[in-house]
Parts: C-alpha cells; sequence; structure tokens
C-alpha cells in the first residue's frame, strides 16, 4: 500500500513537471501555473491507479482525461479563465509516445527488410491502434465534460 502511494505521488510530481513546462510555452500566465500542475498531476495519477487496478490503458486514459476536463472546468470558472488553458498543458503528459515511437521503428525496420515480417507487421499493427485509440480517448474524455457542462439543452 505505501509503494503505491509513494509511485503516485513519484507520478504526480514528474507529470507536474511536463504539464508546467507546455503551459509556459503556450503562455499561460504565471498565476495560473500552480493549477496546470496540479490538473496535470491529478489527471496521469489517476491513470496510473486505473493501471495499476487493472484497467485497459485506454479506459484508463478516458477516464482520467474526463477527470482533467472536469478539474478544469472548476479552475475556469473560479478564476473567470478558458478551460483549455489549463486542460491542454495538463494532457500533454499522458501522450502516448512510447507507442508511437514504437510504431514507427517498427515501420522503419518493415521497409527496410526485403520480406514482410510477421512479427514487425503485428509490432507496428498494435502500437499503430493502441495509439489512436489512447489518442482519440484524450480527446474525446477531455471534450465530454464540457459538452455536458455548457449544454443549453438537457440531457434526456
Amino acid at each position: 500500500m505505501m509503494t503505491l502511494l509513494f509511485s503516485l505521488l513519484n507520478d504526480a510530481i514528474f507529470s507536474a513537471i511536463p504539464a508546467v513546462g507546455f503551459a509556459m510555452v503556450f503562455n499561460v500566465p504565471r498565476r495560473f501555473l500552480p493549477y496546470c500542475a496540479l490538473a496535470g498531476a491529478l489527471g496521469h495519477s489517476s491513470r496510473t491507479l486505473l493501471l495499476h487496478i487493472g484497467l485497459p490503458i485506454e479506459w484508463a486514459t478516458f477516464i482520467a482525461a474526463a477527470l482533467v476536463g472536469l478539474i478544469t472546468i472548476g479552475f475556469a470558472k473560479r478564476h473567470l479563465a478558458p478551460p483549455l488553458m489549463y486542460a491542454v498543458a495538463a494532457i500533454i503528459p499522458m501522450i502516448p509516445g512510447t507507442y508511437a515511437f514504437n510504431t514507427v521503428i517498427a515501420l522503419v525496420q518493415l521497409t527496410a527488410q526485403s520480406e514482410i515480417s510477421p512479427e514487425l507487421t503485428y509490432q507496428v499493427i498494435s502500437n499503430g491502434l493502441k495509439t489512436v485509440f489512447i489518442l482519440g480517448a484524450l480527446s474525446v474524455g477531455l471534450a465530454m465534460p464540457s459538452l455536458l457542462y455548457f449544454r443549453t439543452r438537457p440531457v434526456i
């Protein structure tokens, strides 16, 4: 139990750093940087916790992105700022760079060979689909709270 808490704390700290870095790249005002860090840390840590529980990475990313969307709507209402100012920087640490890198590397190896290798083809397809589904989960999960919250008509 303590190792899980230390792992989540470590994850929160090291995912808040790129969230603040990208917030600075996107010219977020200095007074909002801690909120970007908090949203990034909570989002990535919740995804890590959901992965630890046993959820697939796509669903864990979707739920974590929805949580980031809810948190950033709260920050936006509190500070009268657009929610995307917090959300874009907070969602960047959850981008699936490793899967995309493995897809491209396997694709380059596949094109360099004279014969088609089933193992490399499998790596390209599985890593590519995982990358696409994670990016889709990020975008839909981040957009869904805003679509439901700022809706003018009732859902049902």
